[in-house]
């Protein structure tokens, strides 16, 4: 997500399991920066666990992965990936959350809950990972005239589909805000 090249969508080839890490995140960290509220097609990058069973003591699931790593169809590790998965516009379509261990450490994504072939990696700020890098957590939506669910920009009132768009806008772009920490959507 560093660049405005054509998007691509990361996929699973096969289930991953809820909490599985992935990771770090190379690069500097800027998940959301050149989020829309549209989807562009792109191309798509499939990638896989390998999974195995240990019936040694008790049935125990297991993730594994090829050399400790979640590999993608062409053998490339994560650290090659990983920057491709797109930042989710709002908490029904995200599957990951970025986490780090430490305020200011290295930067993870954990998946939030079993992700099936076929469905696509989104990403976003994990609460305490938000509030570190000063992104709003919360967005409270408005109705417009068709009834439809809008996000208004607290600051210069741009409107958005989405509330992780707005949240992006606030934190990267948004002129009216930079320089002042974000207000809480009742302000």
């Amino acid at each position: 997500q560093t660049s405005r090249a054509p998007a691509t969508s990361v996929s699973a080839e096969s289930c991953i399991p809820a909490g599985l890490r992935l990771g770090p995140v190379p690069g500097i960290f800027k998940l959301g920066k050149y989020l829309s509220d549209r989807r562009e097609p792109g191309p798509k990058k499939k990638v896989f666990s390998y999974i195995f069973y240990d019936f040694s003591v008790t049935p125990v699931f297991q993730v594994r992965m090829v050399r400790g790593e979640l590999v993608d169809e062409a053998g490339s590790s994560a650290l090659e990936w990983i920057g491709l998965i797109r930042a989710a516009r709002n908490a029904q379509e995200q599957t990951l959350e970025a986490v780090a261990d430490l305020p200011g450490g290295q930067i993870f994504y954990r998946a939030l809950r079993d992700v099936q072939p076929g469905e696509e990696l989104t990403v976003w700020y994990s609460n305490p990972l938000a509030q570190w890098f000063d992104i709003p957590v919360t967005a409270t939506p408005t109705h417009d005239e068709k009834g439809e669910e809008r996000y208004i920009c607290w600051y210069c009132w741009r409107t958005f589909k989405y509330p992780n768009s707005l949240k992006a806008h606030v934190h990267f772009h948004c002129a009216l805000s930079h320089g002042r920490p974000f207000l809480h959507h009742d302000h």
